[in-house]
């Protein structure tokens, strides 16, 4: 048997706002199909991402989140400090979570609540396998 995840799903109050949020974040790119409960992001055409990563999907949902994801996104930049700067000028902020001082990660909401973290870049070593 063979399984492969199609994509990943989000509850979303206002799915096309959340959505845009992730597309920025990411570079990604949404992919309108006209039905407003249902907002899917994929990875931009021709990206080396494209096929081989889930797709996200934002769906309608009544109520706002109202305790800690079950499942959140761990993200790798090439620069952590940067990239915190530039998700907190597209609308994220950082939250605790319990997680303590002196935690080599970041952990931050996008919009809508969803957690989120953003680790350290990856050394040279844990990038080549030398």
């Amino acid at each position: 048997m063979a399984l492969l995840i199609q994509n990943l799903s989000f509850d979303s109050t206002t799915p096309a706002e959340t959505a845009r949020f992730w597309a920025d974040a990411l570079g990604w790119q949404v992919m309108a199909d006209g039905d407003p409960d249902e907002v899917v992001l994929e990875p931009a055409a021709g990206s080396p991402q494209a096929g081989m990563v889930p797709d996200i999907l934002f769906l309608r949902v009544p109520g706002p989140k109202a305790v800690k994801n079950r499942l959140h996104l761990d993200l790798r930049p090439d620069d952590q400090a940067a990239e915190v700067a530039r998700l907190e000028a597209l609308g994220a902020r950082r939250v605790d979570v319990g997680q303590g001082p002196g935690v080599t990660w970041v952990v931050m909401a996008d919009p809508e609540g969803n957690e989120f973290c953003v680790l350290q870049a990856l050394t040279d070593t844990e990038r080549t396998g030398a």
